[in-house]
């Protein structure tokens, strides 16, 4: 059983690793167990080399994940000492997301609202269908945001929208979230999921150790200047040019066919 609990789902297919938010009765709000689900299934994942892309969905198309189970909050977030503890595992799951060696794709229909920003900004890349919702409530329930989780997004959408977002607590369209750079691309409902599928395998056909290496560095380029790791960047592209991969690559491309990629 690769999942810990029901209310999460892990599946492997072909070259994709579906990890499914399964609590459709709260439009997938995410529970504490949900969180401690995350890093047990991206670890399994990271084990099975048939898997070359991670897609993160919600279970039905009602929701993404609508945030986090606020019905827990009496229990679980109502010291500062259980706030904090709270918070180490919900931070700890989306870390685990980021730092996932594979590439990650969202996958989001309907709402996608608070902590699920925060799952969907946590992966490489946001495809959604255009009648998906977006937002951060937090404004309207008193929350603050950690500083971990504004950076993530000023990052990606700039200071302006990243204020709009909280300022305003106001659910956005996908042709809004799109315009603000929040997700990489707004496709029909009834498209979504073969258009993710053609990505998956767009990825999936492609060299692991290229895609690790570019995902490698662009995590370094989140860091301060002075704390930028230049030589493991360059391990990482070293790594690539000593591969088979790079081998099979160059005679595939004179040979005039499809390469195929081991990942080593």
């Amino acid at each position: 059983m690769i999942s810990p609990t029901e209310r999460m789902i892990a599946e492997v297919e072909g070259a994709i690793g579906w990890m499914v938010f399964n609590n459709p009765a709260r439009r997938n709000a995410v529970s504490i167990d949900m969180w401690q689900a995350v890093p047990a299934i991206l670890d399994h994942f990271e084990r099975d080399p048939a898997v070359r892309v991670v897609v993160l969905r919600g279970a039905g198309d009602k929701a993404f994940v609508s945030g986090a189970d606020i019905s827990e909050f009496e229990h679980n977030r109502a010291t500062p000492e259980a706030i904090a503890k709270y918070d180490e595992i919900g931070v700890g799951a989306m870390s685990r997301i980021e730092a996932s060696s594979k590439p990650t794709i969202a996958m989001i229909q309907g709402y996608c609202m608070g902590g699920g920003v925060g799952v969907a900004l946590s992966c490489d890349l946001r495809i959604a269908a255009e009648d998906a919702r977006f937002g951060i409530p937090a404004a309207r329930l008193g929350l603050g945001y950690r500083w971990g989780g504004v950076k993530k997004l000023v990052d990606l959408v700039g200071p302006a929208f990243a204020k709009e977002i909280f300022y305003t607590a106001r659910q956005f369209t996908a042709a809004e979230a799109q315009g603000m750079g929040l997700i990489n691309r707004a496709v029909p409902r009834a498209e979504i999921e073969g258009f993710v599928r053609s990505y998956c395998a767009m990825i999936g056909d492609n060299a692991p150790l290229t895609l690790a290496a570019v995902k490698g560095v662009v995590a370094e380029f989140g860091k301060p200047g002075a704390e930028i790791d230049k030589a493991r960047c360059e391990e990482l592209v070293k790594r690539c040019f000593g591969s088979a991969d790079y081998i099979e690559g160059r005679r595939a491309f004179m040979e005039k066919r499809k390469p195929v990629f081991t990942g080593r």
